[in-house]
């Protein structure tokens, strides 16, 4: 491990001390390793995607819009392919949040996910992509079943 030094502004120090509270941290470093992993993932996620991966596709829409739960169970049979599985959870009189497995490649998922995510009633969307191995042999397991 190397020790860095970088400025940072007031303010922005402020709110990394905060965080780093709220969230238990012991001290700075550990708070501006963990912000510095993500912002990279998610510089890692937002180049242009390629190879396979499997993802999480999070949204909360407004059940009561019209045709949105047409139209999106429309975009998910458009793409049987590479949905896994639906979670879905009542939230209020109005809203409904989705939890969406998908598998597949990743400029697809992405495809996929933004559409998702601009419909109209979608209030809240977020898709976090995790890189796989394509050609990843399958280990015997000895729980009895196989991974496919």
């Amino acid at each position: 491990m190397q020790r860095i030094t970088i400025t940072i502004e007031d303010e922005l120090l402020a709110e990394i001390d905060a965080a780093a509270e709220a969230r238990g941290y012991q001290n700075r470093s550990e708070i501006i390793r963990d912000l510095a992993r993500a912002g990279l993932q998610q510089s890692a996620e937002d180049a242009t995607p390629s190879g396979q991966c499997v993802a999480a596709l999070v949204y909360v829409y407004d059940h009561a819009a019209r045709d949105l739960s047409k139209r999106l169970v429309q975009n998910f049979h458009g793409h049987h392919d590479l949905s896994l599985a639906t979670l879905h959870v009542h939230l209020d009189d109005d809203s409904c949040m989705e939890v969406t497995a998908l598998k597949g490649a990743s400029g697809e998922v992405r495809h996929l996910a933004d559409h998702i995510i601009a419909e109209r009633g979608v209030r809240y969307g977020r898709v976090v992509m995790i890189p796989t191995a394509a050609d990843k042999k399958l280990k015997a397991r000895k729980h009895g079943h196989r991974h496919d």
